[in-house]
């Protein structure tokens, strides 16, 4: 199985932004399979909506940089590595725009962009950008549509709800992006299975119920693949391991052999958010885990 690691992006981390490229190029020296970046703009002061259904938003997402621009640091230090988003916040951002944003990362890394893609779940992160919350499921949807023409077709031409493209040259292509996409809700999982190349699933260290997180939901989600006239082998997965600050590198370890022994997940990675506040401390604990699994 392949393992990867969150670059340090939130928290104490944000404030050694400029160790990015010598954790990307430690990171996969060490042997990690993929680095990977969220998407945070803001932690509301009174949130209306909790962290995870909680009453409020940890401190680590105080303070949070930019994805995607910490991914291109990235690819510019390493040769190897996967590069992917979990997630992307696609409807912040306007399509065509997103759209060359990625297509442009994934040229400049030689076509290692994984690009994961949700709508997130803060209503104060929506008013900042300007984009009604309630239009989050339609605006990602309309992005894929964009995204297929503006990879794939020329000339590119959209007529959609929030933008059109009228028949325009777009010759620069990307290698092949595949798109990801995560979401629970019935809408989000009809999403996947006909649209996109896998899912996020996530897990916890210790307390993980592997066919509860991962077979069952995949599953489901090839078989609607099937259902809609798509090849059910097509959905894949990357798994995301979110340990506490109380996890061991051991438990984090055994958590990783068990999903490659109970499911057919081929590729995880592991978010050091509550555990390194530093360059450092995160490529300690990368040999650490990369060790601890096997």
């Amino acid at each position: 199985m392949r393992i990867g690691f969150c670059v340090p992006q939130f928290g104490t981390a944000a404030a050694h932004v400029d160790d990015t490229m010598r954790f990307a190029a430690g990171a996969e020296e060490r042997g990690a399979a993929s680095l990977w970046t969220g998407d945070r703009l803001l932690a509301a002061v009174d949130p209306r909506v909790g962290y995870g259904g909680g009453p409020g938003i940890p401190p680590e997402f105080d303070a949070a940089h930019d994805p995607l621009a910490l991914l291109t640091a990235a690819a510019a230090v390493t040769t190897r590595v996967q590069l992917g988003t979990s997630t992307l916040n696609a409807p912040w951002y306007p399509a065509a725009l997103l759209a060359r944003h990625a297509l442009t990362l994934d040229r400049i890394s030689g076509g290692r962009l994984l690009l994961g893609l949700g709508t997130g779940w803060s209503p104060e992160e929506y008013d900042a950008v300007g984009v009604p919350m309630h239009e989050r499921g339609a605006r990602l949807d309309e992005f894929l549509d964009v995204a297929s023409a503006w990879w794939h077709d020329e000339p590119v031409q959209v007529d959609g709800r929030f933008a059109t493209i009228a028949p325009a040259h777009v010759r620069v292509k990307p290698h092949g992006i595949p798109v990801y996409l995560a979401g629970f809700a019935e809408r989000a999982r009809r999403r996947i299975a006909e649209r996109a190349d896998g899912f996020l699933p996530v897990v916890q260290p210790g307390v993980a119920d592997l066919d509860a997180a991962v077979n069952t939901p995949w599953q489901g989600l090839r078989d609607a693949a099937a259902e809609a006239g798509r090849d059910p082998s097509s959905i894949g997965a990357a798994l995301r391991v979110n340990p506490r600050s109380t996890d061991s590198t051991d438990a984090i370890g055994e958590t990783l052999r068990r999903v490659a022994e109970q499911t057919d997940v081929e590729h995880a990675f592991v978010d050091l958010l509550y555990l390194a506040g530093d360059a450092d401390t995160s490529l300690d604990l990368v040999s650490a885990v990369l060790d601890a699994a096997g």
